[in-house]
């Protein structure tokens, strides 16, 4: 089934903020909250909804610092790939990792403390990685602009 516009106004206040009481989303969105409720539960059951989870404050959390890891591999082949990525998976500080088109094959992003901090994920973990065969950092200066939220506009 897919999401209509009423299931898309559902969407856009729950990423904005998942804890509201379904009387305020059913309010939002101009609906009963039995309905809204209903189609809450089938977005959920349908996967349009993964889950929900609290948004920590990185500063207060005492990782303010952001640095953007591209990794290029010695190979390409499926065992490099796999042995790369189950071993990416246990790094902590990592909260991404995405298989790239272009020069790097991967790009990671890393919190740390500082960047002595990073220093220590980098000899610990980073250079520890199977299969690489280089590594460049970039550190964000400050975060321009940052969202959770997906457009949601069409729907499948």
């Amino acid at each position: 089934m897919s999401a209509d516009a009423t299931d898309r106004r559902i969407l856009e206040a729950l990423q904005r903020k998942g804890r509201m009481s379904n009387a305020d989303l059913s309010e939002q969105v101009n609906l009963s909250a039995s309905a809204c409720h209903r189609r809450v539960q089938r977005l959920e059951a349908e996967g349009y909804i993964k889950d929900y989870v609290a948004l920590l404050d990185a500063r207060k959390m005492g990782v303010s610092t952001t640095v953007f890891v591209e990794i290029t591999l010695q190979g390409q082949a499926d065992e490099v790939l796999d042995a790369f990525e189950k071993a990416v998976r246990r790094i902590p500080d990592v909260l991404e990792c995405h298989l790239m088109a272009g020069t790097a094959d991967y790009i990671l992003k890393v919190v740390a403390e500082n960047t002595e901090d990073f220093a220590r994920i980098h000899r610990q973990h980073l250079a520890r990685l199977p299969g690489v065969a280089q590594m460049q950092s970039s550190f964000a200066l400050r975060t321009v602009f940052k969202t959770t939220a997906l457009p949601v506009w069409g729907g499948k």
